[in-house]
């Protein structure tokens, strides 16, 4: 064994770019994968593994550092490219004020605060500025799959998504504009160097950002270009406004396509839904591989040797500079105490700061280097004042080398603090859920009002939707919470607020909206845990490919057997009724099959307080322990069961 792991040691030393890359590839999805299983944050893990292939396999070494760090840069572009184009500023109607803050003065109050705490630490004032900067941003790698998994209210995700994207690309330029102010040297020369790059910045972000948004529209209303090149077209011009943004003006490229983002996604009647799912899958691979990558370039003996600075400096970051930030910034702006609380018990730093820590740590070594080369071919008359400068740079070129281990400690575990811990916090201040359970139904009838007051009894959260207000009437009296809203519609589709919400059941009297809603809410609620009711008149699969639906245009058919909505309602008008089983081994699931019959038709399942599933034919269903929620009909002449609770009342 000792000798097979040398052999594969000694050939991935020797790994060529291509090979890297399909490691790379490859290990960050299988990380991504078992974080899914195990439901912990996939970049905790990304990163754990990702340090310890480094030890192995260098990024640089593989790739060449001018390489490694221009795919990063490319790479996180796309990244905010991706998240800005789902900002919509129709979701923060009335946050506006809120975000603003959030991104201004909480941002400067960080800023002062991160930039104090370094200060204090031993770090030089413009190395601590720098890291201030730097370290300001939260970021959408971090957030969105977060966010992902515990499902809050409409209010924090707005929050925290928007602050997030927007402060990605002020940290970077912050960061550049201190420098920009470290290389002047003199007070007198950085302040207007600063300030012309900050204009630059701007003019070039919003000219270039606005500019290439217009005409990326008037192209796509004008159908100029062919529906299966709009996704690698989005993806051509993001790169390409970022490069070109660089260019004229350094590091505005990530607050260009940041602009050019928010610009497309809030465009009327423009649909971009199509892009933004394929830059989906895009962000979901590079944000794995960025992690693998970035993580790969700390060795062991850094962390080691920043380790006591770097604890210190967290504990500064969490315990002191979040939650002053966030709870001096939004003051007066109409977010609740606890909606603070909960922002301020939420700041992750994600890649852009690994990424820009890296680029900036490299960049003062670079100018460090280059003045010295420079002094030595100047005039003895000038050449001791730059000799002096490029003394001072070197100082702080040395200095930087502990930043990038300290940003990789620092993402380590505010991922890990923050991942683990916001879905206790949430939970217990009513925003979201850690394992987001509820169920929603579309469509309304006298059985699903029975189900969802069944489920509700059994701790589970529902929701109804319909698009009739006067329909949902009896739901409301039996006091199940009710949205009216065509669930095709955009506000659905987008702005719906799903807080707690873990299954969708489709179950209107028209098949095709059953089928189309259930499709489009697997991007929220994914394919498992998206249903549809079994289509009227059509057999869940008779293998002729002429005359079944095709797979792909349905959702997962629910209940067992899977019925139809005329089915369904039917047997309610026959008689039957919605109720509550509980099984034990006295009174084991076969023993309910058998007292019912063929008039069995089981709609949830429950194997331990506070989770259900939803009964579909390819379910192990709880044989002798658990609850399950069945449509029933009594026969005659047949011995009464035990239920675990009253039926709920009827409503029509």
């Amino acid at each position: 064994m000792p000798g097979i792991l040398t052999s594969i040691f000694d050939s991935l030393n020797g790994i060529g770019p291509a090979g890297y890359l399909a490691l790379v590839i490859a290990v960050s999805v299988a990380c991504q994968w078992v974080a899914w299983r195990l439901g912990i944050p996939s970049i905790l893990l990304l990163l754990l593994v990702g340090f310890g292939l480094g030890q192995i396999v260098r990024g640089e070494d593989a790739l060449g550092h001018e390489v490694l760090l221009d795919g990063v840069r490319i790479t996180v572009g796309i990244i905010l490219f991706e998240g800005s184009l789902s900002l919509r500023l129709k979701q923060i109607h009335d946050l506006r004020r809120p975000v603003r803050r959030l991104c201004s003065v909480t941002v400067l109050i960080a800023w002062a605060l991160i930039t104090t705490s370094a200060w204090l630490l031993g770090f030089d004032a413009r190395l601590a500025l720098l890291i201030g900067a730097i370290l300001v941003v939260t970021g959408p790698t971090v957030i969105n799959p977060i966010l992902r998994a515990l499902r809050p209210t409409r209010r924090i995700s707005s929050l925290l998504r928007w602050e997030g994207i927007i402060v990605d690309p002020i940290g970077a330029v912050l960061a550049l504009l201190v420098f920009q102010a470290v290389l002047s040297g003199e007070a007198s020369t950085a302040l207007p160097a600063v300030l012309g790059s900050l204009g630059r910045t701007v003019l070039v972000a919003f000219g270039l950002g606005v500019g290439l948004g217009a005409l990326l529209e008037v192209v796509m209303r004008r159908r100029a270009v062919p529906d299966y090149l709009h996704g690698v077209m989005f993806l051509a011009a993001a790169i390409g406004a970022l490069v070109v943004s660089d260019a004229l003006q350094p590091e505005s490229g990530l607050l260009t396509v940041t602009v050019l983002g928010i610009f497309l996604g809030n465009r009327p009647k423009l649909h971009l839904e199509h892009v933004a799912e394929f830059k989906e899958h895009l962000q979901v691979l590079f944000v794995g591989a960025l992690f693998i990558v970035l993580a790969g370039r700390v060795t062991p003996d850094q962390l080691v040797a920043v380790a006591p600075k770097a604890l210190i400096f967290l504990a500064a970051l969490v315990l002191v500079v979040r939650p002053v930030s966030v709870l001096l910034g939004l003051l007066g702006t109409g977010v609740t105490r606890n909606e603070r609380l909960l922002l301020a018990s939420m700041a992750p730093r994600g890649v852009v700061a690994a990424a820009v820590t890296s680029i900036f740590a490299l960049g003062l070594a670079r100018a460090a280097e280059s003045l010295a080369q420079r002094a030595a071919s100047t005039p003895p008359s000038e050449r001791d004042a730059l000799v002096a400068q490029a003394g001072q740079l070197q100082r702080l070129a040395d200095e930087a080398t502990q930043l990038v281990p300290l940003v990789f400690i620092v993402i380590v575990c505010t991922v890990a603090i923050y991942g683990f811990g916001i879905g206790r916090i949430a939970e217990r201040f009513g925003f979201a859920s850690p394992n987001p359970q509820g169920v929603v139904f579309v469509g309304v009838n006298t059985w699903v009002v029975d189900t969802a007051k069944h489920l509700q009894e059994l701790g589970i959260p529902v929701l109804i939707v319909a698009r009739n207000h006067a329909g949902l009437a009896g739901a409301r009296a039996a006091g199940v919470p009710t949205l009216t809203a065509n669930i095709l519609s955009e506000f659905a589709v987008k702005d719906m607020d799903l807080a707690g919400m873990g299954h969708f059941v489709a179950c209107t009297p028209q098949d095709e909206i059953n089928a189309t809603a259930a499709r489009e809410f697997q991007h929220v609620f994914g394919g498992a845990n998206s249903y549809q009711l079994r289509r009227d008149g059509r057999s869940t699969g008779t293998g002729d490919d002429r005359s079944d639906t095709a797979g792909h245009l349905s959702g997962r058919y629910a209940f067992v057997p899977p019925l139809s909505r005329a089915e369904l309602d039917d047997r309610m008008v026959s008689g039957m009724t919605v109720q509550q089983v509980q099984l034990s081994p006295e009174l084991t699931l076969e023993d309910v099959q058998e007292h019912y019959g063929d008039d069995l038709v089981i709609l949830f399942a429950q194997r331990s307080p506070g989770r259900v599933e939803v009964a579909r034919p390819s379910l192990a269903l709880p044989h002798d322990e658990g609850i399950i929620v069945a449509m029933v009909r009594e026969p005659s002449h047949a011995p009464e069961l035990t239920y675990a609770a009253e039926p709920a009342e009827r409503h029509t």
